[in-house]
């Protein structure tokens, strides 16, 4: 069965201000690329290219204007509105058809994740369409995410929402893969007492009946929220400092849909040329040179 991409990009990027007053975060740059080339980059890496874009009504078109409906990347776009966060598993209620009876992968549109395995760690968790899986991540500061405590089998054993106790130091990033039946939970979820639907409650429905999966990524695996000016810069010198040094693009979605043939040599040739003048474009040129 096809698995279906979300990609989270609504909300009005207030942690952000004043950068955000005018434009969504997620079309900010990260170095030389949009944010939300990133996650999108990630979805694209798991073999999935029937995503949904959810986003504030006044920022579809921007998303529009940089995606379009994905033709140029060899995938399928649709875009969904959401002007109130109402919590992340709203996005499957917002969805629901979109969705309709396949398994689905929802990330956070500020979420970048990098390393050398990635594409075939995100193919093999996508194959499970029976069970709920999240990827965690180790941290420093576990108290201002949602953390997942796991036996030495890797069995979880608690998920908590930003802890006032150290329970455990993975936190769980802005990705999760759940089978068809997301929706039927979701509709029951009740609104946390800061008014929201919570993603961990909807991941704690799926470990009491013992479907949720953790894959945590260890050393040579990067994860970033950029949701502060801070993680920006951070995730900015990380890319720039990947590209100039190993001369390998971290999101670049012509790369991955060119090297995947789901675009022709002369789509690929023509954005390129389009792009000539920048990094991004000359990246893409010397694609264009090597035997592929």
């Amino acid at each position: 069965m096809i698995r279906k991409g979300i990609i989270l990009a609504g909300g009005l990027g207030t942690r952000l201000y004043p950068t955000t007053l005018g434009s969504s975060k997620q079309t900010l740059p990260i170095y030389n690329k949009p944010l939300i080339y990133y996650p999108l980059s990630v979805l694209m890496h798991a073999d999935i290219k029937k995503i949904a874009i959810i986003s504030t009504k006044s920022d579809q078109n921007i998303f529009k204007k940089i995606l379009g409906n994905g033709s140029e990347l060899g995938i399928e776009l649709e875009y969904f509105s959401q002007d109130h966060p109402n919590g992340i598993p709203e996005a499957f209620k917002i969805c629901k058809k979109f969705i309709e009876k396949s398994p689905s992968v929802l990330i956070l549109g500020d979420n970048i994740f990098y390393g050398s395995d990635l594409p075939n760690k995100l193919k093999s968790i996508s194959k499970d369409e029976n069970s709920a899986s999240i990827i965690s991540y180790k941290v420093k500061d576990p108290e201002n995410f949602g953390v997942v405590k796991v036996d030495k089998k890797n069995k979880i054993k608690v998920l908590e929402e930003k802890p006032k106790n150290f329970i455990s130091d993975l936190c769980i990033t802005g990705i999760y893969f759940f089978p068809k039946n997301v929706t039927n939970y979701v509709k029951n979820l009740k609104p946390s007492k800061r008014g929201e639907l919570e993603i961990i409650d909807l991941l704690k429905i799926y470990l009491k009946s013992k479907k949720l999966k953790n894959y945590s990524l260890g050393r040579g695996y990067v994860w970033f929220d950029t949701g502060s000016h801070e993680s920006m810069y951070q995730a900015t010198s990380f890319v720039r400092s990947i590209e100039t040094v190993q001369k390998y693009h971290i999101g670049n979605l012509h790369e991955i849909a060119y090297r995947k043939k789901w675009i022709s040599k002369k789509q690929f040739q023509n954005k390129a040329l389009k792009f000539k003048k920048t990094s991004y474009g000359e990246y893409l040129i010397s694609i264009l040179k090597e035997k592929f």
